[in-house]
Parts: C-alpha cells; sequence; structure tokens
C-alpha cells in the first residue's frame, strides 16, 4: 500500500488528531493512539465522497479570490445591518436564476459556497445540468447587477484559477 492510500486525505488526519486531543482536554498515550486510530481511518473511510478537485493552475489569483471573498464577507455583514437596522424600507427579495460558465462540479461548488457566504445571499440548488445556480438574495433590485457581480467578482476570477469554461 501506498502513502497516499493510507493517508488520503493527510492535512484532514493530522486536523483530527488536534481536535481529538483538544476534546480530551489534555495528552495522554490512550488519547494519542485514539485520535491517531481516527484520524488514520475517517479520512480512509470517507476518500471515495471526496471529489477530486481540479487543478489549481493560478494560486496568486485563488489568494486573490480568497482576499476578495473575506472582504465581501465583511461589507456585506455591515450592508445587511444597515438593511435591518436601518430606516424602515421594502425590500426586495428574490429568487435568481444564475446562468453559470463554470463546468466542472468543485468549481460550481466553490461559487455556490461563496455565494452562501456573502450574507444577503444564498444558493439554494443548482440544475440538473449544472447550467444554472437558483440565488436568493435578501434584497435585489435588479437581478441583471446581481448576476454581473457575481459574474465579475466571483465566477470570472474562479475560472482563471481552475481554467475552466463552458464549451
Amino acid at each position: 500500500m501506498t502513502v497516499k492510500s493510507w493517508f488520503p486525505h493527510p492535512w484532514l488526519s493530522l486536523l483530527l488528531l488536534v481536535v481529538w486531543q483538544l476534546l480530551m482536554n489534555g495528552v495522554s498515550a490512550g488519547s494519542l493512539i485514539m485520535g491517531a486510530v481516527l484520524g488514520l481511518l475517517i479520512p480512509i473511510l470517507t476518500h471515495l465522497f471526496w471529489p477530486d478537485p481540479p487543478r489549481v493552475h493560478r494560486p496568486l489569483v485563488f489568494m486573490g479570490f480568497g482576499f476578495r471573498v473575506l472582504s465581501d464577507i465583511l461589507m456585506a455583514n455591515f450592508e445587511v445591518a444597515k438593511l435591518i437596522l436601518g430606516p424602515s424600507r421594502r425590500l426586495q427579495p428574490a429568487f435568481v436564476v444564475y446562468p453559470l460558465d463554470l463546468r466542472h462540479e468543485f468549481s460550481i461548488s466553490l461559487l455556490a459556497t461563496t455565494v452562501s457566504l456573502t450574507p444577503g445571499t444564498v444558493s439554494a440548488d443548482v440544475s440538473q445540468d449544472h447550467r444554472s445556480l437558483l440565488i436568493h438574495g435578501l434584497d435585489v433590485p435588479d437581478e441583471r447587477e446581481l448576476i454581473n457581480t457575481i459574474k465579475q467578482r466571483y465566477e470570472k476570477p474562479l475560472m482563471e484559477v481552475f481554467e475552466c469554461s463552458r464549451t
């Protein structure tokens, strides 16, 4: 057996060992052994359920994407708080069908997760053919603007990072 078959997700194994030690509130031989067993078995038993992510072709763009998402989450928190706590005005919630240019399931999942992490929007569904994403927005006065914002800020960088597009 290869190292990859024993440790299909080495970072997960290490994380499980550390979390087990934190849960045990101390380090002993028994808790280290049990943490190591869990860190070994859980990734082995679940590796078939993990998708194969596409190769990252532009790591610096990916880092920039991560910083953009973090700053957007922070700004969206303030915008949502202002909408809820500010002067009373009529919100315009809406479901928007977002056309996808991404083709890889992992990339689509990453986009859907990004949309859901940003306060005020949530990904509700991916179509069966993986060509559209159903998004709910808390306040959507213009659907086109929401679609263009997501396309420019999130989907285009993901396409660049994973070098993928729909053909």
